[in-house]
Formats: structure tokens, C-alpha cells, sequence
């Protein structure tokens, strides 16, 4: 393992973070953690079906990077989905209807864990195969830039994250979109989630060149690589792409260095990982070095801290009672929302 990953969680003077902001990135992750567990014991319930990809062990790397976004930029996700989209103001309940495959989920109940969307919120999606997000993320990246020089909209530049992992950094549509973005200067963040597997394919033994921000050279774009188990830092590397790319300067591609708690799915019983390598990630908790952090920067005492984690975990079970409830979709509109109707 790298070194310069295991440092202590750090504020540097350029990050400038407020308390308020450091509760609201606690909290995020706190509602990002709790939200999976209860998926994992949902699904284990029978009460969600097909594949479930779990986030537990990477919320640093989405509260991180959604966390310094606007409300106006857009966010492209992967098959482990969930927590991206409350990152990004998703409402718990929306999303855990979704889940359940109900009427009320931001996908109709049509996506499922895989396909969770939401138009009013700028997430373009999840998409179930590998790299099928980021060519979409790329096009979003592009109407900016339309909207901006051709529509003449007055706004700052909208930016645009798209999220995927390591396997997917050997797949061509990374390498089509890194290239096509440098020659456009499209405000484009690639955020590479590198959490050391594919499936069951250790990274290392399946890339020529493991570094995988190095990548971004060929292309003339910044690579940075960033502790992914310190939300802090991530914020603040993202926060510098964000500049850059509402300033016309182009992408910036982001390697978090971060690992999964769970197997691949739900369904997969994860004996491939040593249990060595697992306990030496789970002592980094992104959660618990932030909870550290709070505590030793006496920005807040152990009580507001549980009274966050109790609001946290009131919506998750406003969100489950709402998903119990919701109706499932009607069998005569199976084919609604396969195309667009009339308004």
C-alpha cells in the first residue's frame, strides 16, 4: 500500500471549509453508510430483487466530489448507484422505492438498483455495464458548453462528474471520452473510484500501468491522485477541478485510491480478498477518521454527534415505510415511460 495514502485527515490552508460544511459532508456519509445497510437487510428480506451493488467503505470519494458540486451541475454514475444519487440531493425515500421496484421510486420502479435517475436533480443515471456512463457524462459536458456559447446562458459553466472504476479504466469508451474532452475543453471531472477490484480481479494484475491518473498524460489533462478515504482531501482536489473546468480550462481525471467493505454484489460471498488486506482498509473508515477529526478539532461534541446519526437513521426508516407503502406499478402501463408523451 502506498504511503503517502496512510497520512491523518488534513486541512490544508488552501481548502478553506467551514464546520457547517464539515457536519453536512459527516452527515452525507452517515446517510450513505446507513442507507446500504438497511438495503443489505432489505434485500436479504426478499424485499429487493436482481443485483445490488453496495458503496459501504468509498462515501468519502461521492461526498467529497457531489458535495462541492451546484445544484445546476450534472452527476454520471456506475451500477453501485444508491449513494451518488443521495449525494446529490436525491431524496432517500425516492431512491429506497426505487429499490423496492414501486410506482413512487425515481425511476417509476422501472431501474431498479442499477437505473436510479432523477431529471430534477441533474443524476443522468446508473447504467448496469461498465464505462456505459461515461460517453453520456461526455455529451453533458458538451451541452454546457453549447448552452453556454451558443445559447448564450448567463450562468456559470455547469459541470459535470462522471464516476466508474477501476476495471473500466481499460475499456475504450474511458480512453474515446479522455481525448475527445482535452480537444473540446469540455467541464468534465472523471472520477475514477479505485477500489483495488474488478469484481474479482485484483487491480494490479490486470493493468499494464496500475497508476491509473497517470493515464491522463497521453491526453494532456491533469491526473491526480488522492487519499479516497479522506473526504476531506477528496473535496479539496475536486474543488480545484471545479475551477478549472467552469473556467473554460478543460477536464481534470481524479483517481481516489479507496476500497468496497462488501463483496461485488449482494450476491457474491467475497472470498477472494484476503481477510489481511480487508481488516487493513476497514481501519481507515472513512466515517470514523472524519468522526476523529470532528472530535479532536472540537468542532463538535460526541452528543450532537449521535444526534446526527439519529436524524440519519429517522430517514432511513421514513424512507423504508415509505417504500412498504408505495404502490407497486400497474401491469396496464408495462410499457410506459418507453418512450416520451405528450405534456
Amino acid at each position: 500500500m502506498n504511503d503517502k495514502i496512510m497520512l491523518p485527515l488534513t486541512v490544508s490552508d488552501e481548502q478553506k471549509i467551514s464546520n457547517a460544511d464539515i457536519l453536512i459532508l459527516y452527515e452525507d456519509m452517515l446517510l450513505g453508510r446507513n442507507f446500504e445497510d438497511m438495503c443489505a437487510q432489505m434485500y436479504y428480506r426478499g424485499k429487493m430483487f436482481g443485483f445490488v451493488h453496495l458503496y459501504n467503505g468509498q462515501e468519502a470519494v461521492s461526498t467529497g466530489v457531489i458535495k462541492a458540486l451546484q445544484d445546476e451541475d450534472y452527476v454520471c454514475s456506475t451500477y453501485r448507484d444508491h449513494v451518488h444519487a443521495l449525494s446529490k440531493g436525491v431524496p432517500p425515500r425516492s431512491v429506497m422505492a426505487e429499490l423496492f421496484g414501486k410506482e413512487s421510486g425515481c425511476s417509476k420502479g422501472r431501474g431498479g438498483s442499477m437505473h436510479i435517475f432523477s431529471a430534477p436533480h441533474n443524476f443522468l443515471g446508473g447504467f448496469a455495464f461498465i464505462g456505459e456512463g461515461i460517453p453520456i457524462a461526455t455529451g453533458s459536458a458538451f451541452q454546457s458548453i453549447y448552452r453556454k456559447e451558443v445559447l448564450q446562458d448567463k450562468c456559470p459553466i455547469r459541470v459535470t462528474v462522471s464516476f466508474f472504476g477501476d476495471g473500466t479504466s481499460n475499456n475504450g469508451q474511458f480512453f474515446e471520452c479522455l481525448n475527445m474532452a482535452v480537444l473540446w475543453k469540455l467541464p468534465i471531472i472523471f472520477v475514477v473510484e479505485n477500489n483495488q477490484w474488478a469484481i474479482g480481479m485484483a487491480h494490479h494484475r490486470a493493468s499494464s500501468t496500475p497508476e491509473i491518473h497517470k493515464k491522463a498524460e497521453a491526453f494532456g489533462l491533469p491526473g491526480i491522485e488522492v487519499d479516497g478515504m479522506d473526504v476531506l482531501a477528496v473535496r479539496q482536489v475536486t474543488e480545484k477541478a471545479i475551477m478549472r473546468a467552469r473556467a473554460g480550462e478543460g477536464p481534470t481525471l481524479i483517481e481516489a485510491l479507496t476500497y468496497r467493505f462488501r463483496g461485488h454484489s449482494l450476491a457474491d460471498p467475497d472470498e477472494l480478498r484476503s481477510q489481511q488486506e480487508k481488516e487493513a482498509w476497514v481501519a481507515r473508515d472513512p466515517i470514523k477518521r472524519l468522526k476523529n477529526y470532528i472530535l479532536e478539532h472540537k468542532i463538535e461534541d460526541e452528543a450532537a454527534l449521535d444526534k446526527i446519526n439519529l436524524q440519519v437513521k429517522k430517514q432511513i426508516d421514513d424512507a423504508i415505510s415509505f417504500a412498504l407503502s408505495s404502490p407497486e406499478p400497474k401491469v396496464e402501463d408495462l410499457k410506459r415511460y418507453l418512450f416520451a408523451e405528450d405534456t
